[in-house]
């Protein structure tokens, strides 16, 4: 039998409403259509994509939240019409008392018109700052987050963007609940977040793992404008840190940012275009080294950087590309004595054992490193290596690790992996200190590190990077007189001696390794014997003649074992130096060499000594880098 319309309206009639009675029990939507994405245990954050016009608020709800708000409402109506029935005969008698009634209704329908309108007066005053919060802010951010988080724009911006009122005070906090799909450029929206919301030195922690990804802005205090050694709270924070973690500087809620070398980076990369302050960063740690009894052997191409360390007992300063060519050698020679002790010392060694504590600055490696290649490719002699010798040095010290206690402290203008020796040489500085960089700059050193923060031309403020995190810092300010004050106290003022690295006995000279053998280009053959360390020379104070080491690479030749006067140094060696300035430098300059001896009144100098203070002598700085 055919089936007719008033039995399909009926069917009808009734499917729809079995699926009416699914939906109000499952807590789902009545019309049908899922317009966020909530369930029945979680509420929601966003609309779907795809869904026109307003979204109510009931649809970010979750499903048990909206079944319990539809029973409770059918408790309270099916509780109203059971006390309506009960109470027939009370509301037959309120008809016969009808004017009564109405005036008590008119006076309650007042009352109640009254309380609306305060309450109303009220949560419009109380909420009036949170309307302007999502008016002026919170709304304006929503437009321009919506499309780089692929968010509805008809979602609600307060189920996802949690903006407090204050946010622009220090350490407020604000949340951004993130979509699972982190199919955004965080760069982007970290700088729409800044920009839309006015926003200074934040700092912006991202958590992608799990179901509910999100990200935290945090406005921090930033540092003190200035952190000066001479302020005694300072002064204190110095005079306590550890002997190997040096004090950098003053972060954020004056919390003290130092970097142990011991435990976690055995290096230290200084980045900074000029006037960034990388001397000054240097002289900060330095000197605190050298109060604790630590030898530093200061690498200066352009002469003038550290004139406060010159005579210092425990200083050894290089100008002369010569100078730093051999003392890079002396000091692959005295990685790898110290190598050999810490192994035969075995794993519970005591590290003062193996050595002082040695620093090496290498002050504008762009220049220096191009030079000493350079100026290899000039003296190298036939069947020498074609690398550099000391740049093959200076790479093994960096591989050699916090065991050797050897720190090489680099500076340079642009750390490229070509300035440096290849990415891998540049990995082994784990704490990398930037001011004043570039963005390209801070891609390269610091790629771990989103979004990277804006720099500034502050006079000593600089980024510190330590474990993939970077803490904005106040670096501690030393002037010269105090760098040099607090560099001569302390160990070094009792038991430092001039730093001294082990000498090979005999003039030795570098020669090519076989071809069956890994490329080495600054080995040597020399006795096991000459891995030892020389005898200490003895104190020109006490009358002996003191003899400098010589270089393995370039034994002294033997005129500059002769011990002259200064008048007798300037006819045959040092023409180019009057006899009046060697005689002043001698009163004023604590870089002259001491005298090896008198003959009648006139004091005598080993002409070695002089040659290498006339090469290192402070002049004014280079212009050129070009050895020609």
């Amino acid at each position: 039998m055919a089936q007719t319309k008033f039995d399909k309206q009926v069917e009808e009639t009734a499917e729809s409403l079995m699926f009416g009675i699914g939906r109000f029990l499952a807590g789902h939507p009545m019309d049908g259509e899922k317009k966020t994405d909530a369930t029945f245990w979680r509420p929601g954050t966003r609309v779907l994509p795809k869904v026109e016009g307003h979204v109510s608020r009931s649809s970010y709800r979750a499903g048990w939240q909206r079944l319990t708000f539809r029973m409770s409402f059918l408790s309270a109506a099916a509780g109203g019409g059971w006390w309506t029935w009960e109470n027939q005969e009370t509301a037959r008698g309120l008809i016969e008392h009808r004017d009564a009634t109405l005036q008590a209704l008119q006076t309650g329908g007042i009352g109640v018109a009254s309380a609306a309108a305060a309450g109303s007066l009220v949560y419009g005053l109380l909420t009036r700052e949170r309307r302007e919060l999502m008016r002026e802010w919170v709304v304006p951010l929503h437009q321009a987050l919506a499309q780089p988080l692929a968010i509805a724009e008809q979602t609600d911006p307060r189920r996802y963007l949690h903006v407090p009122k204050n946010f622009s005070d220090d350490d407020a906090q604000i949340r951004v609940d993130l979509p699972v799909s982190l199919r955004f450029s965080r760069d982007l929206v970290a700088d729409l977040i800044t920009q839309k919301l006015a926003l200074e030195g934040v700092t912006f922690s991202w958590h992608p793992a799990g179901r509910k990804p999100y990200l935290l802005v945090k406005k921090t205090r930033r540092p003190p404008k200035k952190a000066a050694f001479k302020d005694a709270k300072v002064r204190e924070l110095v005079a306590k840190a550890p002997e190997s973690a040096p004090v950098i500087g003053i972060g954020t809620g004056s919390q003290v940012v130092s970097v142990d070398l011991d435990a976690e980076s055995p290096h230290i990369l200084v980045n900074a275009s000029t006037g960034g302050g990388k001397s000054v960063t240097l002289r900060c740690i330095t000197c605190q080294m050298l109060h604790h009894g630590a030898q530093a052997y200061v690498l200066d191409y352009k002469r003038i950087s550290h004139l406060w360390a010159r005579g210092i007992p425990a200083v050894t300063y290089c100008a002369d590309l010569a100078d730093i060519h051999d003392a890079l050698i002396e000091l692959g020679w005295e990685g790898r004595r110290r190598v050999r002790v810490a192994d035969e010392l075995g794993i519970d060694a005591d590290l003062d054992a193996i050595g002082p504590r040695l620093l090496i600055l290498l002050e504008e490696v762009n220049a220096t490193m191009k030079q000493l290649a350079r100026y290899w490719e000039r003296t190298r002699e036939s069947g020498d290596p074609k690398v550099s010798p000391a740049i093959d040095a200076l790479n093994e010290i960096l591989y050699m690790g916090r065991q050797v206690r050897m720190h090489v402290l680099l500076v340079a203008q642009s750390a490229t992996a070509r300035a440096l020796g290849g990415p891998e040489v540049r990995e082994q500085f784990a704490t990398r200190i930037l001011a004043r960089y570039s963005m390209n700059a801070w891609r390269m050193l610091a790629p771990e590190v989103h979004p990277a923060p804006k720099s500034t031309k502050h006079h000593g403020r600089a980024q510190v990077v330590i474990g993939g995190s970077a803490r904005e810092t106040q670096v501690l300010f030393f002037t010269e007189t105090e760098a040099r004050e607090w560099a001569t106290t302390g160990k070094t003022a009792a038991d430092a001696k001039p730093a001294a690295l082990p000498t090979q006995p005999g003039p030795v000279q570098l020669q090519k390794p076989p071809a069956d053998s890994p490329v080495d280009a600054w080995n040597t053959t020399v006795a096991p014997a000459a891995l030892d360390p020389a005898p200490a020379a003895p104190d020109p104070g006490d009358g002996a003649p003191s003899v400098p080491a010589t270089s393995p690479a370039n034994p002294a030749p033997a005129d500059d074992d002769q011990a002259v006067g200064l008048r007798e140094a300037h006819e045959r060696h040092l023409p180019d130096i009057t006899v009046a300035a060697l005689r002043y430098a001698r009163a004023n300059d604590r870089t002259f060499p001491k005298p090896v001896g008198k003959r009648g009144a006139e004091l005598l100098y080993r002409v070695g000594d002089l040659k290498r203070w006339a090469r290192n002598r402070p002049r004014a700085a280079i212009g050129t880098t070009d050895l020609d």
